[in-house]
């Protein structure tokens, strides 16, 4: 540890031979060291230099100990504070600690005592300076600025976050997998006034019906077979921050009755339990589903939807933000690899840019990804890509869902889907098209033929 890193300590006591101690003990064990004679010192002291904890008397001419307590409470909170005595009382010992202090010891004193409650009184300090740095940085990386993208479909998600962050009102993100609808969530936690208190997310979808229940509300000792203690449920575990539950659309019916009562009383009782518990949650769900046509069909409570989706933040998914791309590929390429010098060949980027993304965001960083791994260290090109990726192919946006109005090139359409399910299946294959040619269903020749129309190349093996 160089000396700027050791922490530093000031000390503050009217006796010379107290401070002339513990300045060579305190030194010798690797701290910084200053050492004044009152508390009006003290302040002088710290208009001009910082440190990270004090140990004062308490009785001082000028200014007493406690004095000098008050104004590094108001001035310095970070600071750590050690007040010693020889003259002490049950009043002064709880006047010092309810004031702030880390702790109070009287004179004469041990020296490993005084040696274990520095050290402590250093770690707490570290710690909360840990945990301030760490919320700071949670809220950088969720903060709704940080979201990735200029385009005008992003601006008005980001224009949204801002105003639905500082409200109460549940929230539902509808968005295809991958468009990035759990970072939303939290740029609009980070962005509340419940930045403070958990978010915890939650996938509808991948917990069994018979577990979901106690998931969400928890459940009492005995309540089932395997209930051995008391657990609390997701709702208890983010009271006072956000409940992010994901894939809404996949709640059983059961629980969706449950939930809306949960919604309406903001209480529950556990599985198994009597009492009711209060809380106080925001919902934030999200769904890749159509919920209007579900509560249509009857496999979604129109109640509950209307609920949940009192604001409704919709995420474009990657192929209709094409211009963001390139803002992208910068950002996964420094988050995977550390660099911020990224070059990209102009062929691969290109390829990037016409692809329809299906995956959409997810599937673009996990292409970087695998270009980070195996292409060169300094570009990105476009050899290192996917072999779907790597050559011509017109934009498919998938199944059509009505004809445009200027009409449609039916062969061009269909050539660009048969390409893209080659390309696809070549790369399942590691290229070998006799393999390719088997998952489809056709023969060696057929597959040979159909690459050649679309001057696709792959491994040379005959039939």
């Amino acid at each position: 540890m160089n000396q700027e890193q050791r922490p530093r300590i000031l000390i503050v006591d009217d006796e010379e031979s107290m401070r002339e101690f513990l300045s060579i003990m305190l030194h010798s064990d690797g701290y910084q060291v200053d050492a004044v004679g009152d508390g009006q010192q003290a302040v002088e002291r710290l208009r001009s230099c910082a440190y990270d904890l004090i140990i004062s008397d308490i009785k001082m001419p000028r200014m007493t100990g406690f004095e000098l307590l008050a104004h590094v409470r108001q001035r310095f909170p970070e600071t750590a504070m050690i007040m010693i005595t020889a003259f002490s009382t049950t009043e002064e010992a709880v006047e010092a600690m309810k004031n702030g202090a880390y702790d109070y010891i009287i004179k004469p004193f041990k020296n490993d005592e005084i040696r274990l409650v520095v050290q402590n009184a250093l770690e707490r300090r570290s710690l909360r300076r840990e945990n301030q740095e760490l919320k700071k940085e949670l809220g950088k990386r969720y903060s709704f600025c940080s979201l990735i993208g200029k385009s005008k479909g992003m601006q008005e998600v980001y224009n949204l976050i801002e105003k639905v962050a500082a409200s109460k009102a549940n929230v539902m993100i509808f968005g295809e997998s991958g468009t990035g609808k759990e970072l939303v969530a939290r740029a609009i936690h980070y962005n509340s006034d419940r930045r403070d208190k958990p978010i915890v997310p939650i996938n509808c979808g991948a917990i069994p019906e018979n577990l979901l229940e106690s998931e969400l509300f928890g459940h009492e000792k005995g309540s089932f077979t395997g209930a051995v203690q008391q657990k609390a449920g997701l709702f208890e575990v983010a009271n006072g921050g956000t409940l992010f539950l994901d894939e809404i659309g996949e709640l059983p019916p059961m629980m969706q009755v449950k939930l809306l009562r949960v919604l309406q009383e903001r209480e529950f009782r556990r599985v198994g339990g009597t009492k009711d518990v209060k809380v106080d949650v925001r919902i934030v769900t999200a769904t890749n589903r159509d919920l209007a046509e579900a509560v249509a069909k009857g496999t979604f409570r129109e109640d509950l939807y209307y609920r949940l989706n009192v604001i409704c933040v919709t995420l474009p998914p990657l192929r209709d933000r094409r211009g963001d791309i390139p803002l992208l590929i910068e950002h996964f390429f420094e988050k995977l690899s550390g660099r911020k010098d990224m070059k990209i060949e102009e062929k691969a980027l290109r390829r990037l840019l016409d692809y329809h993304w299906p995956g959409n965001i997810r599937e673009l960083e996990n292409v970087i990804e695998r270009c980070v791994v195996l292409g060169p260290a300094e570009e990105l090109t476009v050899d290192c890509l996917p072999a779907h990726l790597r050559y011509d192919s017109p934009v498919v946006s998938g199944a059509l869902t009505q004809i445009p109005d200027a009409g449609l090139d039916l062969d061009a359409y269909l050539g660009g889907i048969e390409k893209d399910i080659l390309l696809r299946t070549l790369e399942k294959t590691g290229g070998v098209r006799k393999k390719a040619a088997e998952l489809l269903g056709i023969t060696f020749r057929s597959i040979r033929y159909r690459l050649a129309k679309y001057g696709i190349d792959a491994d040379g093996e005959e039939e």
